[in-house]
C-alpha cells in the first residue's frame, strides 16, 4: 500500500493518494526490497517542482503505470529538499549514465541500492516500457545488470574529493587573473548574467565577481555586476508587486521565470543585494532589499520565528486546474481594467507588448527603461511617476491576492533558515533596519532551542513541532556562517560560541582527514553506497566552501592554528585545479581573504556596536569585525578594552596597527592601503 499519508514532508504528502504503492526512505523498506529481491524504483524530486507534478499527473496517477510498479519493484518517494544526501548520489548517477540532470530524477537500482537504470521525466509509455525491460532482464539475465551496476559504482567513487597533497602550498594571487579573463567572455553585456538560458541567479557568483572587482579596482567587473542586479531586478524574475524572487529564468533577458520561490535563494539574494547597495546606494538595490523582506516575513516566517521552505510554481488557475505562473501572469484586458487610464504609461514601464509577452495572451511584468526615461518620454515628473509606480504596484496586489495562491512547503530546513537569517542581517547591515535585526535573533534563538540538542548535534527537518532527520553538512556550515553574522551585528559573544561549539561537533563527526574535506553526513548515520563530498559552488554553495569560511573567521577570532590549517588546506588543494570559475566562485572568495588586502578590525569601547553600524554601511569585503563594549576574553580582544575609551584596532596578519580613536581614521586608512 501507498505508505506516504505518515509522513510530513509536503512533497510526500502530495503523492500519498497516488495508485503506486510509495514507500518512504528508510532503513525498514531498503531491508524489505533485499528480502524480497526487488528492484527500486528510488523517484526524487520537491513540492515546488513543475515537472515533477506533470509526471505525477500523467504516469504516478495511472492505474495502468501504478500496476506494472507495484508487481515488480520498490517504489521510494524521496523529498530531495529532506534527503539532499540521497539526492547528491544518484543525481551523480544519473550524470554519468545520461550526461546531464534535474528534477524529477528516477532512478532504478538493484535491491542494495545500487543504481543501473534512470533519467529525469519520462511520459507514460516510455517510463511502461523502460519498466518491463528492466524487469524482464533482472529476472533472465540478473548477472548483466550485477556487472554494470558494479562498473557503475566504481566510476562514481572515482567522483570523490578533488586530490591533496599532505603539504600546504600557498598559491598565487595571480592564479585568479586568467579565470577572470576567460569567465569575462561567458558575460552578457546586454541583460547581464551569463551569455546563455535558462538563466539561473547564482548568488554565489556575483558576490565573488563585485569583491574581486573592488579589490582590484576593474570597473568593468564592477559594471557587469551591476548591469546583472538590474536586468534581474527588473522582472518578471522578481517579482515587482509582491517581493521576491523565482527560481531561474527560462530566457535570456531574466523575463519568464520558473515560477516556484525558494527560501535559500532569496536569502542569499538579500545578502547579494546589501552588499551591492552599501557600494553604490542604489535605490534600486535598497527597493529589491525591502519587498523581498517584506514578501518572506509575510509568506514564510512563522509565529516560533521559522522561516518556510517555498512557495510552488503552480497554482489553481480560474477553471480551478493547477497550471504554472497562473497566480503571477496578467492579461492586457485585466490589466486595462484595473488601470484605466494609466494603462498606456504602465504599458511603457512594465511592457505590455512583444517584449513583455509569454505565451496565450499572458504577460509577465518586466520593465527595461528607468523610470527616468519613460518620465522624459511621457513629459511626467520623476516623483509622480515613482508614486504612479508604487500605487500600481498596490493595486495589482490587491487584485492578485483574490487568486489562488501556489502551494506553500511547510517545512523548515535548518540550512534554509540559517540562510535566510544571514540575508537579514545582511540587509540589516546595510539598511540598519532594527526590525531586520531582530527578526534575525529570533530566528537564531528558534535554532538554539527546536534544532539544536544536548548531544551536539543539529537536526536538518522542523514541521509540525518536531524536528526529524539527523543534519547534514549544509545544516552546520550554514548555521555557524549565521551565527558569526549575528555576532558582527551585535557582538554577543553567546553567537561566537555557539559557531565554535558547532565547528567543533563538526570536526568530530564529518571531518575526513585522508581527504582534507568534510562528508556530507555525520559519521554516526547510515552510510548510503558512496560517500559524498560536497565541493563545487552551485546555486547555493558548497558546504564545503561554507566550512572553510567559517574556519577562516573562527581562526581569526580564537586565534586557532587549527582552524587555519584545514581551511588553507582545502582552499589551495581546489583553486589550483579551477578551470570552471563559476562552479567554485565561494571558494575563490575566500582565496582572496588570503591576500594582502584583507584585515581585521577590533572596536573596543562602550560604543563598540554603534560604531559597528557605521563599519556596517560600508562595502569592506576584505575585513572581518569584532568588537566589545566590556573587557572580554575572546582571544582576538583580550587586553585591548581600555575604560573611559573607544578604540579601534586594525590588524593585518596577526599584527595590529596602534588603535585609532574614530572610525574615520580607520576608514582613510583602508581608503589609502586597499
Amino acid at each position: 500500500m501507498n505508505e506516504l499519508s505518515k509522513e510530513t514532508s509536503p512533497y510526500l504528502l502530495q503523492h500519498a493518494q497516488n495508485p503506486v504503492h510509495w514507500k518512504a526512505w528508510n532503513a525498514t523498506t531498503l531491508s524489505n526490497a533485499k528480502t524480497n529481491n526487488k528492484l527500486i524504483i528510488v523517484s526524487i524530486g520537491y513540492s515546488a517542482c513543475h515537472w515533477c507534478h506533470v509526471m505525477e499527473h500523467e504516469s504516478f496517477e495511472d492505474h495502468e503505470v501504478a500496476q506494472t510498479m507495484n508487481a515488480n519493484f520498490t517504489s521510494i518517494k524521496v523529498d530531495r529538499e529532506e534527503r539532499p544526501d540521497v539526492d547528491a548520489v544518484y543525481m551523480k548517477a544519473i550524470q554519468i549514465m545520461t550526461g546531464r540532470g534535474g528534477w524529477p530524477l528516477n532512478i532504478v537500482t538493484l535491491p542494495d541500492g545500487r543504481p543501473i537504470w534512470g533519467g529525469t521525466y519520462f511520459r507514460k509509455s516510455e517510463w511502461i516500457n523502460a519498466l518491463e525491460q528492466l524487469q524482464t532482464l533482472y529476472r533472465e539475465q540478473p548477472e548483466k545488470m550485477i556487472e554494470y551496476a558494479e562498473k557503475l559504482a566504481l566510476g562514481l567513487a572515482s567522483l570523490q574529493p578533488i586530490p591533496t597533497t599532505k603539504t600546504v602550498e600557498e598559491p598565487s594571487q595571480e592564479l585568479l587573473i586568467p579565470l577572470i579573463e576567460k569567465w569575462k567572455k561567458s558575460f552578457d553585456w546586454e541583460f547581464g548574467g551569463m551569455a546563455r538560458a535558462p538563466k539561473f541567479m547564482m548568488p554565489t557568483n556575483y558576490a565573488f565577481l563585485m569583491r574581486y572587482g573592488f579589490q582590484k579596482n576593474d570597473q568593468e567587473l564592477l559594471d557587469f555586476v551591476d548591469l546583472t542586479l538590474t536586468k534581474m531586478a527588473y522582472g518578471g524574475l522578481f517579482d515587482t508587486i509582491d517581493g521576491g524572487f523565482s527560481r531561474y529564468s527560462v530566457d535570456m533577458k531574466w523575463h519568464v521565470p520558473h515560477f516556484e520561490k525558494m527560501a535559500y535563494d532569496n536569502g542569499q539574494l538579500l545578502s547579494l543585494y546589501a552588499d551591492a547597495y552599501k557600494r553604490t546606494k542604489n535605490p534600486l538595490y535598497q527597493e529589491v532589499i525591502e519587498k523581498t523582506i517584506t514578501f518572506a516575513t509575510r509568506e514564510w516566517l512563522t509565529n516560533e520565528g521559522a522561516f518556510y521552505s517555498a512557495l510552488d510554481a503552480d497554482s489553481l488557475n480560474a477553471e480551478q486546474h493547477l497550471e504554472e505562473g497562473a497566480f503571477y501572469v496578467w492579461t492586457k484586458p485585466e490589466l486595462q481594467q484595473l488601470l484605466q487610464d494609466d494603462f498606456e504609461i504602465f504599458s511603457a514601464v512594465y511592457n505590455i507588448h512583444e517584449f513583455g509577452h509569454w505565451e496565450n495572451g499572458n504577460y509577465v511584468l518586466i520593465q527595461n527603461q528607468t523610470l527616468e526615461t519613460i518620465a522624459s518620454e511621457y513629459k511626467i515628473d520623476l516623483a509622480i511617476l515613482h508614486s504612479k509606480k508604487k500605487t500600481w504596484e498596490k493595486l495589482l496586489f490587491e487584485s492578485r491576492e483574490k487568486r489562488n495562491k501556489p502551494r506553500l512547503d511547510d517545512k523548515c530546513l535548518t540550512s534554509w533558515n540559517a540562510i535566510m537569517l544571514k540575508g537579514y542581517v545582511d540587509a540589516y547591515k546595510a539598511l540598519a533596519e532594527e526590525s531586520y535585526l531582530q527578526v534575525a535573533l529570533r530566528n537564531g534563538a528558534f535554532i538554539v532551542e527546536k534544532l539544536w540538542v544536548p548531544e551536539g548535534n543539529l537536526w536538518h527537518s522542523y514541521k509540525n513541532e518536531q524536528s526529524s532527520i539527523n543534519g547534514f553538512l549544509e545544516d552546520y556550515a550554514s548555521v555557524i556562517a549565521a551565527f558569526i553574522a549575528l555576532y558582527e551585528v551585535t557582538f554577543d559573544e553567546k553567537w561566537l560560541q555557539h559557531a565554535k561549539q558547532l565547528t567543533d561537533y563538526t570536526l568530530d563527526h564529518f571531518y575526513d582527514e585522508s581527504q582534507t574535506f568534510f562528508a556530507f553526513k555525520s559519521d554516526l548515520d547510515e552510510a548510503l553506497i558512496i560517500p559524498h563530498y560536497e565541493t563545487e559552488d552551485n546555486v547555493i554553495p558548497a558546504s564545503n566552501s561554507i566550512m572553510a569560511h567559517n574556519l577562516f573567521q573562527l581562526s581569526v577570532y580564537y586565534h586557532q592554528s587549527h582552524y587555519e590549517k584545514i581551511a588553507k588546506k582545502m582552499v589551495f588543494a581546489i583553486v589550483p585545479l579551477v578551470d570552471y570559475p563559476s562552479a567554485f566562485s565561494n571558494w575563490l572568495d575566500l582565496f582572496l581573504s588570503f591576500s594582502e588586502q584583507n584585515k581585521e578590525l577590533a572596536i573596543c569601547g562602550a560604543t563598540a556596536k554603534l560604531e559597528a553600524t557605521i563599519f556596517h554601511s560600508y562595502y569592506l569585503p576584505n575585513v572581518l569585525i569584532a568588537g566589545t563594549s566590556t573587557a572580554s576574553t575572546l582571544p582576538f580582544l583580550a587586553q585591548r578594552y581600555l575604560e573611559g575609551a573607544t578604540l579601534f584596532y586594525l590588524c593585518q596578519n596577526k599584527t595590529c596597527d596602534l588603535p585609532r580613536h574614530s572610525f574615520k581614521e580607520v576608514y582613510e586608512d583602508l581608503k589609502s592601503k586597499p
